[in-house]
């Protein structure tokens, strides 16, 4: 690895407060942004972040609420998600503009980002993101939570947090559930406040907004979001196409980073000036 692919730590200043990111790769190169899933942090890119700063400069970051950023007294939306991290965009690459990369919750933040901050994104790739529009927010209103335990004191909670996710997660990886059931304790008691702001968020009136090239891509395994594929690449004006992630499901980003990173860099090579 070179010396500009090690990951460096900040954090920048934010309306809301601090907002914790990594930095990484040539100053020079066209610029990546990085957007988790919830309640996932900086570390769901970790192997990402070293495979795309080879060639592009990278800025992964925390959502607001999450991994080490700061978290509001009230439960954040996912606009203002989008409003923290242009924020941090602006101090950390002034003067770019930006590929931004999302996995569900962060694609969903990413649209946002994108309809709200056009002169800040150059293009999106948008990756398992759920559409959310009038149907899927009545069902959702509805629907059990994804991460939600009580604790207890014999700590079977941490068994039933396991439990609740395993089936979206490769048996044979025990390791990805351990990364994720980290950043699961840490927002322990406001775990859902993603989930939440997704089903909340009217797709349907923001996505026809994204002016920029965009790339839908999808784990062939994760049954989440891969039926909602056909219906958010009709509404982007300008997808570029689809693009299906072989052998992984929702935690595609650090189960194939080598697959996932590749699908990236052709997608920013493809588009960047």
């Amino acid at each position: 690895m070179s010396a500009t692919a090690v990951p460096r730590h900040g954090f920048a200043d934010t309306s809301w407060g601090q907002v914790h990111h990594v930095t990484a790769g040539p100053d020079d190169a066209p610029a990546v942004v990085l957007m988790h899933q919830s309640p996932r942090s900086v570390d769901e890119y970790r192997d990402v972040i070293g495979l795309l700063a080879e060639r592009f400069r990278v800025l992964a970051l925390d959502s607001l609420g999450f991994g080490w950023s700061v978290r509001p007294p009230r439960p954040a939306s996912v606009e203002q998600m989008a409003a923290a991290a242009a924020e941090v965009v602006r101090a950390v690459l002034p003067g770019r503009r930006v590929h931004v990369v999302g996995h569900h919750t962060g694609g969903v933040v990413a649209v946002e980002l994108a309809a709200s901050a056009p002169d800040l994104v150059a293009s999106l790739v948008l990756s398992g993101v759920p559409w959310v529009d009038g149907p899927r927010r009545a069902v959702t209103a509805h629907r059990t939570p994804i991460d939600l335990v009580r604790r207890t004191d014999d700590g079977t909670y941490l068994l039933e947090l396991w439990g609740k996710r395993a089936p979206y997660y490769p048996p044979d990886r025990p390791d990805l559930l351990e990364r994720l059931l980290i950043d699961q304790l840490s927002v322990l008691d406001r775990v859902e406040e993603g989930h939440v702001a997704v089903n909340a968020y009217r797709m349907e009136d923001r996505a026809p907004l994204v002016g920029v090239p965009t790339l839908v891509v999808c784990g062939e395994l994760d049954t989440f979001s891969l039926p909602d594929v056909p219906a958010l690449a009709a509404a982007l004006p300008r997808c570029r196409g689809t693009h299906v992630l072989t052998g992984v499901g929702v935690p595609s980003v650090d189960h194939d980073p080598g697959q996932f990173a590749a699908v990236v860099a052709e997608h920013v090579l493809a588009v960047a000036p």
